[in-house]
């Protein structure tokens, strides 16, 4: 009986906050958060159901007191005189239900009312937070050392043109110019302006761009260029902005974190390999080497690199891609595993970087024989990294997309949102036995994607298509026709490994018609090389029915995986 009765004493899990004008929210990064506007209904019924349950404990310590008193003497009237035995226990008995009872209905209500509670007192929590970007920038000026490191690349960058020789006048008066104004922005940031780092940042992606804009004659200039350039984005934004924000970092109905930084590694070590491939193409059309190696092709890299198409561009277009990977790893190293939701901005600037670019440039590159006539075993190697970062990209973006809908369906600024970011969803359904645990090791790095069976054929069916107009000597336009197809039967097949993206395999069916009509209706193309082109486009319809496993869940994205 005694246990029965201390038992009733306990006060659930979850204890929700006092009262507003109690509550001292702890500041985040110096900054005081404001307290919500106003508490919760229901909140003081609450605290009144807590008062009397502590004004009810002594009685039930008393009565405990005495049941301990009268067990003796029941036990001595039992023996001796049951009829005085219950007399004696009735009222007692009576009392002794009425005190465990009344505790016990208690705790019953303040279940109930708790239950009903939750959700806003989850919203009051969530309004009483600053907004990530808000945190973000208040944390960006406290980090002052990071200034002491721009002040030293500034100094560098601009003595380095007469440090390392630069034999152009046009970069030697940039670097120094833009080094001027790395210091001069680091001190402006020293002494509590908080554009400055963001502005510190803009000549760092500036300086990078700057041998390519200026033909740098120099290697060890477009070397200093690119690595100073790196840095000094690395210390004005991403080492600031590493902070680890509060709150879930899985999306509501999702299995895992797109942002986590085991997702985000295979594509940043994808982007460095494709940076050092572009960046050895752009040295020799800057005239820093004398020749390129193509493993396969023979003279092919060559001949494309002096292409009238290279040469149309005003500036190295290989260094151009050197400077969207070099872009992409930035951008892959900022914000933490809640970055979907806190900088959906640098989200949407990855994104923009890997997905439309690097399926454009994967086009351009694979349809060279067209433009060119030769084939770049080094721009095909890039190509294919490309393909696979965009699998590997898309899960976060659509996470991106989803939680700005989710807080415009709260009432929040969509458009703000996607600037300042914003705390985990509130009110939504999520089943927290769905996220998968961490510790997943490298096959963590690669959920939200698979490469089905179906989707390999199709790839090994649209490259098949990309090399056939050799093998059945077809010429143009037909042959033109299996190149661009095949290319892009080749590029949906890769996005559709994404999960998130696998409906994409669809478009694959409206391909493979024009696959199929294309050397009835064009001319260039040998009989063999239409039955080819029919079979084909059949292999490619039948493979691009079948969805293949999806072994991830994606909140309401789930209806779009088709």
């Amino acid at each position: 009986m005694n246990a029965g009765h201390e038992g009733h004493t306990a006060k659930p899990a979850g204890d929700p906050p006092p009262p507003k004008e109690s509550i001292k929210a702890p500041a985040h990064g110096g900054m005081p958060m404001p307290e919500p506007e106003a508490t919760p209904p229901g909140v003081k019924q609450l605290q009144q159901l807590r008062l009397l349950q502590a004004t009810l404990k002594p009685a039930l310590e008393e009565e405990l007191a005495s049941q301990r008193k009268h067990d003796v003497e029941a036990q001595r009237l039992m023996e001796t005189d049951p009829k005085g035995h219950i007399e004696m226990m009735r009222m007692p008995q009576e009392h002794a239900a009425l005190v465990r009872n009344v505790p016990a209905q208690i705790l019953r209500e303040e279940a109930k009312l708790y239950t009903s509670l939750a959700p806003a007192l989850e919203a009051d929590r969530a309004k009483s937070r600053p907004e990530p970007g808000v945190v973000m920038a208040g944390h960006i000026g406290m980090e002052r050392w990071t200034q002491a490191a721009l002040l030293s690349l500034g100094a560098w960058l601009a003595a380095s043109p007469f440090a390392l020789g630069y034999r152009s006048a046009a970069l030697t008066w940039n670097d120094v110019a833009s080094g001027l104004l790395v210091i001069a922005f680091a001190a402006f940031a020293l002494s509590g302006r908080r554009w400055a780092p963001w502005a510190s940042c803009g000549i760092g992606l500036w300086v990078m761009f700057a041998p390519l804009a200026f033909w740098a004659p120099d290697a060890a200039a477009y070397a200093n260029d690119t690595l100073l350039g790196a840095l000094i984005v690395t210390f004005a934004i991403l080492v600031p902005m590493r902070m680890k924000m509060d709150g879930s970092d899985v999306p509501v109905g999702w299995t895992y974190s797109p942002s986590s930084w085991l997702q985000r590694a295979p594509i940043i070590a994808l982007g460095f390999l494709a940076f050092y491939l572009s960046r050895y193409m752009a040295a020799f059309q800057l005239g820093h080497i004398q020749s390129v190696w193509d493993p396969v092709f023979g003279d092919g890299t060559r001949r494309v690199l002096t292409s009238d198409v290279s040469r149309a561009f005003p500036i190295s277009d290989a260094g151009l891609g050197a400077y969207a990977y070099m872009i992409e790893i930035l951008s892959g190293f900022m914000g933490d595993a809640r970055r979907w939701r806190t900088m959906p901005w640098m989200v949407a600037l990855f994104g923009i970087a890997v997905v439309p670019l690097g399926i454009i440039s994967t086009v351009l590159i694979i349809l060279q024989p067209l433009a060119v006539g030769a084939w770049c075993t080094l721009c095909l190697t890039s190509a294919g990294l490309m393909l696979i970062m965009v699998a590997l990209s898309l899960d976060e973006i659509v996470a991106m997309i989803q939680f700005l809908v989710q807080s415009k369906r709260e009432g929040r600024s969509a458009w703000r949102t996607f600037w300042v970011g914003g705390n985990a969803p509130v009110g939504l359904k999520d089943d927290i036995l769905l996220a998968r645990p961490e510790g997943g090791g490298w096959r963590q790095m690669v959920w939200g994607t698979s490469v089905p069976w179906n989707l390999l054929l199709v790839s090994l069916a649209g490259i098949w298509l990309m090399v056939s107009p050799a093998a059945f000597k077809s010429v143009s336009p037909a042959a033109h026709a299996d190149h661009v197809l095949g290319a892009l039967v080749v590029v949906v097949a890769a996005i559709a490994m994404a999960e998130v993206g696998r409906a994409a395999r669809f478009l694959n069916i409206l391909l493979a018609l024009g696959i199929i009509a294309a050397p009835w209706v064009l001319t260039g193309s040998s009989p063999l090389a239409r039955w080819n082109d029919l079979a084909a486009g059949l292999l490619v319809i039948g493979l691009s029915v079948r969805r293949g496993p999806i072994r991830e869940r994606y909140g309401s994205w789930n209806r779009y995986i088709a």
